[in-house]
């Protein structure tokens, strides 16, 4: 199992930037990908973006593609999702998630940050 910590949330105004880590700990050597998901009040979550940990292949969704930017340090077992650009329709939780080898769907969870964007 992988336990995962994110941080950086916070309140920020339309056009500002945060910075999201995600620290993951425990078996991370049996993880094969990591995301990050967001779930805005009211709706399901949605997958952000994503990082294939062999390859370094991103997946960003169009929602925020060229305003955000999804990073590994692997040597501090850090995950990062750089947002620019930030609107008050990315207002929600964010979570970090990992994904086990073999396994069709991501099996591991933090436990969430709040972004919220006045406009």
């Amino acid at each position: 199992q992988v336990q995962l910590v994110e941080s950086g949330g916070g309140l920020v105004q339309a056009g500002d930037s945060l910075r999201l880590s995600c620290a993951a700990s425990g078996r991370t050597i049996s993880s094969d990908a990591m995301a990050w998901f967001r779930q805005a009040p009211g709706k399901g979550r949605e997958l952000v973006a994503s990082i294939n940990l062999s390859s370094g292949i991103t997946y960003l969704s169009d929602s925020v593609k060229g305003r955000f930017t999804i990073s590994r340090d692997s040597d501090k077992n850090t995950l990062y999702l750089q947002m620019n650009s930030l609107k008050p329709e990315d207002t929600a939780v964010y979570y970090c998630a990992a994904r086990s080898r073999l396994r069709a769907s991501y099996n591991s969870w933090g436990q969430g940050t709040q972004v919220t964007v006045s406009s």
